[in-house]
């Protein structure tokens, strides 16, 4: 029997390993099978997520798609609705700034802007001055129409940008369908309680943010606000017309036009020196055509001799100003303007006739320079009030009633109640107005220095605050103020807010205020 050789053995040995071989090492590499629990999510947690792409996917919708031009009156405009905390309604005009109108309480904000004049349109109006008096009812019109084309354009909008959005996220078209339905759902509700709150008459007391100078241009005067601002359709109109003079002009703002009838007056108060504030007093008086310029007093800071140098610019302002002393003004300061001319210091209830109305005034009976509070401030502040109703009284009594009261302390203020229509007052760096018991009006005024140097001691500066009071010339009550708001020390934003006495309201007859 032959041998086999050893080499081919070795050989046969390997081929019949090599299938055991092949399979452990195929074993080898398999991974071995484990089991996991997939955490399911939680219903609040989906609940949320859903909710957050609905909102981000509107938002978007809106964005990109959600708006329509419009043609209102001879004017091009974009109608968009945005998210907002305070709802509201937006206008703007560019390059003037934006007029902002508290006309409803929803999650939307309707934003109007004013896109461009249409030269044709507009020149029809000059050429053809009757079409004006249809003018309110083509704007309101053109209004209703392009809201009808924002609702149904924003619906869209929405439900699309949900959708879209649930539909890349989730990947499941069921979760986006629900996302959709969920966004027109929100959109639904949100105009519905637009609907219930809208408020036409919201543009009786417009904000204007933008140029100062284009804001009595666009606001009107007062005796205009009482007449004709009766409804929706009317203050639509003659904001349309205003704006159409101003780009006719070619952005050159017109000179505002004073109503004959209105008295105008500057209520100015805590100025602390600050030599900004006569730039800007000058400035509104020749803007606003103001007849009279009245200090509610704290004019300096410490009421020394070497300060009294930063009031000679009062003579050269262009109007008459009536001052009473506060609590950081002394005798000094007070001696001082005496000889200046063209100023009225009132004090112990003394009055005079300026620019058609009747004042009277108490100087601070505390003087405080230091803001130090002294024992018997506040029966001190009253005491000097009792005197001013006093000499109020007296007046009456001779028949040269007063029309305005002036005290730089609110507290004094308050005790001329049922003596005089109106008081003015400052002292506390920040406006208010208050109806007192006995139907006075009290009118305190914000700092229009900025409160001085001490502007820069909170984390903001502060504003720098005046107002525009509008008086009927032959009732002389007030008809409407302006409350005019500077940015602080930079002065880089200027805003103007129009209010109305409730009297002055449209639908409420006018009422008899404290007899004088």
């Amino acid at each position: 029997m032959a041998r086999v050789p050893a080499a081919v053995l070795t050989a046969a040995n390997r081929l019949r390993r090599a299938p055991r071989a092949l399979t452990r090492q195929y074993r080898a590499r398999q991974a071995p099978t484990t089991i996991q629990l997939v955490p399911q999510p939680h219903p609040w947690g989906r609940a949320l997520g859903l909710v957050t792409v609905v909102l981000l996917g509107a938002w978007l919708g809106l964005l990109i798609v959600g708006n329509v031009r419009v043609p209102v009156g001879p004017m091009n405009t974009t109608m968009t609705l945005r998210p907002s905390v305070s709802g509201g309604t937006k206008i703007n005009v560019s390059p003037l700034g934006a007029l902002q109108l508290d006309s409803h309480v929803a999650p939307v904000r309707l934003d109007v802007n004013v896109d461009q004049l249409d030269p044709e349109r507009a020149q029809a109006l000059v050429d053809h001055p009757e079409r004006l008096s249809g003018l309110q009812d083509e704007i309101a019109g053109d209004v209703a129409h392009g809201t009808r084309d924002l609702a149904l354009r924003s619906c869209v909008a929405v439900v699309a940008g949900a959708t879209a959005l649930g539909l890349a996220v989730y990947r499941r078209p069921r979760r986006a369908l629900a996302a959709g339905g969920l966004a027109l759902t929100l959109l639904a509700a949100s105009g519905g309680t637009a609907a219930a709150t809208w408020n036409p008459n919201s543009v009786l007391e417009p904000k204007f943010s933008g140029l100062l100078s284009s804001a009595p241009s666009l606001v009107g005067d007062a005796r205009s606000i009482v007449t004709e601002f009766d409804v929706y359709q009317k203050e639509l109109a003659r904001l349309v017309t205003n704006v159409t003079k101003l780009y006719d002009a070619t952005s050159t703002l017109p000179a505002y036009q004073p109503d004959p009838t209105t008295i105008r007056v500057l209520h100015v108060s805590d100025i602390h020196l600050n030599p900004a504030s006569w730039k800007i007093i000058a400035s509104l008086v020749e803007q606003y055509q103001v007849n009279v310029i009245v200090d509610s007093g704290d004019t300096m800071d410490h009421g020394s001799a070497a300060e009294n140098g930063f009031l000679d610019p009062i003579e050269d302002l262009g109007a008459p100003y009536v001052w009473v002393r506060g609590n950081h003004d002394s005798m000094t300061t007070q001696r001082y303007l005496e000889d200046l001319k063209n100023v009225h210091v009132l004090d112990d209830g003394r009055a005079k006739t300026v620019a058609g109305l009747r004042f009277a005034g108490i100087g601070d009976p505390q003087f405080t320079p230091d803001r130090t509070n002294k024992t018997g401030a506040e029966a001190s502040q009253e005491l000097a009030g009792a005197r001013l109703a006093s000499a109020l009284r007296d007046q009456r009594t001779a028949g040269t009633p007063v029309d305005v009261a002036i005290a730089h302390e609110p507290s004094a203020a308050r005790e001329v109640d049922g003596e005089v229509p109106l008081v003015l007052a400052g002292h506390l760096h920040h406006d208010e107005m208050e109806i007192l018991e006995q139907g006075t009006r009290l009118r305190i005024e914000g700092s229009t220095g900025g409160s001085g140097l001490r502007a820069i001691e909170g984390k903001y500066p502060d504003p720098i605050e005046t107002s525009i009071l509008y008086f009927d010339r032959d009732t002389h009550r007030l008809q409407a103020w302006d409350e005019i708001e500077l940015g602080g020390l930079g002065l880089t934003t200027a805003e103007v807010s129009r209010h109305l006495p409730e009297e002055n309201q449209p639908g409420n007859g006018p009422t008899s205020p404290a007899s004088p």
